[in-house]
């Protein structure tokens, strides 16, 4: 079968962001033996795959778990499921969502372990099913945070496909939000979506405009995929007892922190989020009751797949670097 794979093995040691300027020097085309099923698995069939910064991360040693050289690429998409191994007999025949944990999803078959799949009712497009996995279940996890807290939460990255399910579920929530954003062209799209406030942070008035929306709304939990020196300067203006979540890296330089005071004087916390470790934690039975509510915003059109570019498999070397350049939607990988 033909994959991307990659060419390097474990971590780079570097930190340079989910930007690539040319795949080639990450990935390789490469045709490998078809997986075999083994007990608890599934070889799936793809029909989409999703590209993620966690990616983009990943094929450049950045992320949290080590390369494995000629293993493909890709964490997540959907497909059938064309053989189920013991104990993965439900899944046969079936179309899934996956997390590509035991190989690759950029490749025509992925081999998956079955407690990673989800089945997709049938009115779910492939586009919405190849994104189905990580930013949904983020964003329902991390709202929460707000919606235990009962506060009004900041966004960072909001023009970007995970930021906008967000948006929107915290206004079908009642909870306020502030959508941090870095091209005055994407404020007028997110207040549609129901954002309270939008601001861009390379406005020279942005933080004068946040701390007056920080007072007003008095925002507590800061979900943050940028981590840069701006998302400390957010979080110094945020009051008492705020949360700093941190579950993304897209800023190449990590921040210092000006304000430690406010950890002890203010009640302030800094904390990371990792959707796998809350796949890991959560009990099975909320697992479920989160996909079905994902499922359903998909279905009812409250939540959507916002494509930006489409890329064929076996064009992802050369067309990959210029596909993810835009930030307000999923690049899609067909076969």
């Amino acid at each position: 079968m033909f994959a991307v794979v990659l060419k390097e093995d474990g971590y780079s040691g570097q930190a340079t962001g989910p930007r690539i300027e040319n795949a080639a020097d990450w990935l390789a085309a490469a045709e490998l033996p078809m997986p075999k099923a083994g007990a608890g698995q599934v070889v799936v069939k793809l029909r989409a795959a999703s590209v993620n910064p966690s990616d983009l991360h990943f094929i450049k040693g950045e992320y949290g778990q080590p390369r494995v050289k000629g293993a493909a690429a890709g964490f997540e998409g959907c497909g059938d499921v064309v053989e189920a191994g013991a104990g993965a007999e439900g899944l046969a025949g079936k179309r899934v969502a996956f997390v590509a944990a035991a190989a690759g999803a950029w490749a025509e078959f992925v081999l998956c372990e079955a407690m990673n799949c989800i089945p997709l009712r049938a009115d779910i497009s492939d586009d919405d099913g190849a994104a189905q996995i990580v930013n949904p279940l983020t964003a329902m996890a991390m709202v929460d945070i707000a919606a235990q807290a009962k506060a009004a939460l900041v966004i960072s990255a909001a023009a970007s496909q995970l930021g906008k399910l967000m948006i929107g579920l915290a206004q079908d929530l009642g909870l306020e939000t502030i959508a941090l954003v870095r091209r005055a062209e994407a404020i007028a799209p997110l207040e549609a979506l129901g954002a309270t406030t939008v601001l861009d942070v390379t406005s020279a008035a942005f933080a004068d405009d946040f701390a007056k929306a920080s007072r007003a709304l008095k925002p507590r939990i800061f979900l943050d995929a940028v981590a840069d020196q701006t998302s400390e300067q957010v979080f110094a203006n945020m009051p008492n007892g705020a949360r700093w979540v941190v579950y993304g890296n897209l800023g190449a330089n990590p921040p210092m922190l000006t304000q430690i005071g406010q950890l002890i004087f203010m009640g302030k916390q800094i904390e990371g989020f990792w959707l796998t470790n809350w796949m890991r934690t959560t009990p099975a039975k909320d697992q479920m009751r989160v996909v079905g509510e994902v499922q359903a915003r998909f279905a009812d059109g409250r939540w959507r797949t916002d494509v930006a570019a489409r890329i064929g498999l076996r064009d992802v070397i050369g067309g990959l670097a210029g596909a993810t350049q835009v930030s307000d939607g999923k690049v899609i990988i067909e076969p």
